[in-house]
């Protein structure tokens, strides 16, 4: 992953942002069942800020690699699911890199 170039850069954020939805998995329960809120106030402001930094890296690929409505709907949707951005990041963003390297 060359974190030198903008599709780099949001690959690594996608899977930092992905990783930071999962980890509510753990600190949800451990809010409401067990109200322990420390870890569920630091998970959820990094991703906050995961998602914004996401959200505004895939604009800037969208402009860059011109990605048609369809690319660019999904990879901005994917933010918004479990799993999302690691599907992206597979299915999207590593072929992207391929083809502008071949």
């Amino acid at each position: 992953m060359n974190l030198q170039t903008p599709i780099g850069k949001l690959r690594l954020l996608a899977i930092l942002e992905g990783v930071s939805y999962l980890l509510f998995g753990i600190t949800m329960p451990l809010k409401y069942m067990y109200e322990i809120t420390d870890p569920n106030f630091y998970v959820g402001m990094a991703h906050g800020w995961l998602f914004i930094f996401y959200i505004v890296l895939c604009v800037q690929n969208i402009y860059i690699y011109k990605w048609n409505l369809k690319t660019s709907f999904i990879t901005l949707a994917a933010s918004l699911v479990p799993f999302g951005t690691f599907v992206v990041d597979s299915k999207i963003l590593k072929p992207t890199i391929e083809k502008s390297e071949g």
